[in-house]
């Protein structure tokens, strides 16, 4: 069908099947995945969704597309195997740093503070995230999917390392945490296009240190406060 990925159709041609079984050194295959996945994310800055398949993405990464299917197994697996590598979205390791042992001891205000800092300053460092953030608002497709289910897996992650059982005794701190990591990226993805916003420099390290500040103290009034009743 006209449009259909690259990768639909299932098997490669028989001729392939020697590379396949030829399995390369463990440090050239390491080194050839690297590539691969950075291929990923230059088709995708450079031509947007719609030239993403493993043509493409093989050619951008000097190898064979058999490669492909032998590494990754095929275009979603990759994909699945990019959203998770922490190119696209920053992994739970990533955001809890050399805090993670001390995490369950921290006052919960402080969890919650340290866990926008680090995701703000994530997502500034990945333009190119940014920018799929932005297409996902007005395409949805197989690869959108597949990142929005890579993204679901790591919010649960989230909530069990910066949350833990604070957050099962207070249910409607879930809400609060996906309007605010909603809205954040809402403004990163405004930032594309304006500078300013409600008074704000979204372009400059102060502007989101304002932001930061006003989620802290938020933070600091919210688990004060006692949970509604039902």
């Amino acid at each position: 069908a006209a449009g259909a990925p690259a990768w639909r159709g299932g098997a490669y041609p028989a001729h392939m099947n020697s590379i396949l079984e030829a399995g390369p050194r463990p440090r050239d295959r390491a080194a050839t995945e690297e590539r691969i996945l950075a291929a990923v994310g230059e088709v995708l800055a450079r031509d947007g969704f719609g030239a993403v398949g493993v043509n493409a993405i093989a050619r951008a990464a000097g190898v064979d597309k058999v490669l492909i299917y032998r590494y990754f197994g095929g275009l979603p697996e990759l994909l699945r195997t990019w959203g998770a590598s922490g190119r696209f979205w920053p992994t739970v390791a990533e955001l809890a740093g050399d805090d993670a042992p001390r995490l369950a001891t921290m006052p919960m205000a402080q969890r919650y503070a340290l866990f926008f800092d680090r995701f703000i300053d994530a997502l500034r460092r990945r333009p190119l995230t940014v920018e799929i953030l932005a297409a996902e608002i007005v395409q949805r497709n197989e690869l959108t999917a597949i990142l929005e289910a890579e993204r679901e897996e790591w919010g649960e992650q989230v909530e069990a390392l910066f949350g833990g059982p604070d957050w099962q005794r207070q249910p409607h701190l879930r809400g609060t945490m996906l309007v605010l990591v909603a809205g954040l990226q809402y403004l990163l993805v405004r930032a594309r296009t304006i500078r300013m916003f409600g008074g704000i420099d979204l372009h400059s390290d102060e502007g989101w240190s304002q932001l930061k500040a006003a989620l802290a103290g938020l933070g600091r009034q919210l688990f004060e406060m006692p949970a509604p009743r039902r």
